[in-house]
């Protein structure tokens, strides 16, 4: 599985980004799709996940930033609100499946204070 994420760029603080994912084949039966981010000298730390039913987010990001996916375009979304500096980072998309996970190329975002 491939995985290409997109829609990263330089935003002001406050402004808002939505993130893409795209894969090279269908996720109708993907359990479980996340995002991560990946600032620089830090860990890469989940942001939000998504299931077949439910959606989870890390506190930094509740209320600002929300994940979906479109099983028809085989593609997630990471809208992201009320944008900080500290949202800066590069992002990556990870597709986890039949106990493998695919990991994207990721796609930097940077907030301007």
């Amino acid at each position: 599985v491939q995985l290409q994420a997109s829609g990263g760029g330089l935003v002001q603080t406050g402004g808002s980004l939505r993130l893409s994912c795209s894969a090279s084949r269908s996720i109708f039966s993907v359990n479980r799709i996340s995002w991560y981010r990946q600032a620089p000298g830090k860990q890469r730390d989940l942001v939000a996940t998504i299931t077949s039913g439910t959606t989870t987010y890390a506190d930094s990001v509740k209320g600002r930033f929300t994940i979906s996916r479109d099983n028809a375009k085989n593609t997630v979304y990471l809208q992201m609100n009320s944008l900080k500096p500290e949202d800066t980072a590069v992002y990556y998309c990870k597709l986890s499946t039949l106990g493998y996970d695919y990991w994207g190329q990721g796609t930097q975002v940077t907030v301007s204070s």
